[in-house]
């Protein structure tokens, strides 16, 4: 049985707290929604707001709503090297140890002391969908992207919840170098 899923290319973007979107947008904000995101719950917001390194700028990073426990930036690895920031492969939420930025609003900045991330590709499976396929929460995967500059993807990690959507989630780097897009499929070749 082949063990395809969909692939999601994720651009540089960012994740705030409500004390951080009120600062940045004023008090008592709301995010809202630009568009639905692959996951259930998860959306793009119209809002963006720039980030400042210590050699660059990004002018307009898109926030993903809804707020969150803790403010993370997700960029690529040639984000990383644009903006002077040395962002480690990490999964998402896990931020201890990770350089930090300043984040520009309308109505304010905000100075995160850590957060800044190269996410960890990764697959969201729903828990029905893991378990038919006898995959477990953390395990590492390879995954197959064809296509004319086709590659082969090792530790991709498998992200098990009843909460998720059958996803996978690559950055622009990555998808660059397979010649991969949203929309299209992969294969899970263990």
């Amino acid at each position: 049985m082949s063990k395809t899923v969909p692939v999601g290319v994720s651009a540089r973007h960012i994740h705030l707290t409500q004390e951080h979107i009120e600062a940045l947008f004023g008090q008592g904000y709301q995010l809202t929604e630009f568009k639905p995101l692959s996951q259930p719950g998860q959306f793009a917001a119209n809002e963006t707001v720039a980030v400042v390194g210590p050699k660059g700028e990004f002018a307009k990073v898109r926030i993903l709503g809804p707020a969150r426990p803790a403010s993370q930036l997700e960029i690529s690895r040639t984000d990383s090297f644009a903006i002077g920031v040395k962002a480690p492969v990490r999964e998402s939420g896990s931020i201890d140890g990770t350089p930090g930025i300043t984040v520009k609003g309308p109505a304010g900045e905000v100075e995160l002391q850590e957060g800044v991330i190269v996410a960890a590709r990764h697959i969201h499976f729903h828990t029905s969908d893991a378990d038919q396929w006898g995959i477990k929460d953390k395990e590492l995967l390879k995954v197959r992207l064809g296509g004319e500059r086709g590659l082969v993807l090792e530790n991709v990690i498998a992200r098990v919840s009843d909460n998720f959507a059958l996803d996978m989630h690559i950055d622009t780097d990555e998808a660059n170098a397979a010649g991969a897009k949203t929309g299209d499929t992969a294969e899970i070749v263990e």
